[in-house]
């Protein structure tokens, strides 16, 4: 039993000063708020208001369908019995044309958000990669894998000073 237990300390203490070496020796260790860097980024600002405009005018176009689809609704108790069925058949082939319609445009609303959400979390990645490099850091985590990280350890403004610095002059 005492040999299990010194052998636990004595892994315990190895794992310990493995730990400190590697820090003193391969540089900082550091983490970011990767949330707060991605909403502040000015590309993800952007590319917000981007997806934003697209988003209205899809709202816009289907507001115009439904209207017409609602004029013709609107045009079912004035005509004759021989005229319903054809203006019936038409509201149905437009609100199946708004139905696809609407598919299409959610569709590819997200496959862009999903691109955008994409190519700004590599461009993050690659300016941490390069703060980290530049400034001797071992290792930069993301503060979501961190249950406790010293407050002089979060880079995330200095990071953001850097992702904000490339930021085109309007």
């Amino acid at each position: 039993m005492k040999l299990f237990s010194t052998v636990g300390v004595m892994v315990a203490v190895m794992m310990f000063i493995t730990t400190t070496v590697f820090a003193q020796e391969k540089g900082k260790i550091g983490y970011v708020d990767l949330s707060r860097l991605f909403d502040e980024y000015y590309k993800t600002k952007e590319q917000d208001k981007i997806l934003e405009a697209e988003h209205k005018e899809y709202e816009q176009e289907s507001k115009t369908r439904i209207e017409r689809i609602r004029e013709q609704q609107g045009k079912l108790a004035l005509l004759a019995a021989d005229k319903k069925n054809a203006v019936e058949q038409e509201i149905v082939t437009m609100k199946n044309d708004l139905l696809e319609f609407d598919r299409q445009q959610k569709t590819s609303l997200t496959k862009k958000r999903n691109e955008k959400i994409r190519e700004i979390l590599l461009e993050i990645e690659k300016i941490v990669s390069d703060y980290a490099e530049q400034n001797g850091y071992a290792m930069i985590f993301n503060d979501r894998v961190l249950i406790y990280g010293e407050p002089t350890q979060n880079l995330t403004e200095n990071v953001l000073k850097n992702l904000n610095a490339k930021k085109p002059e309007k």
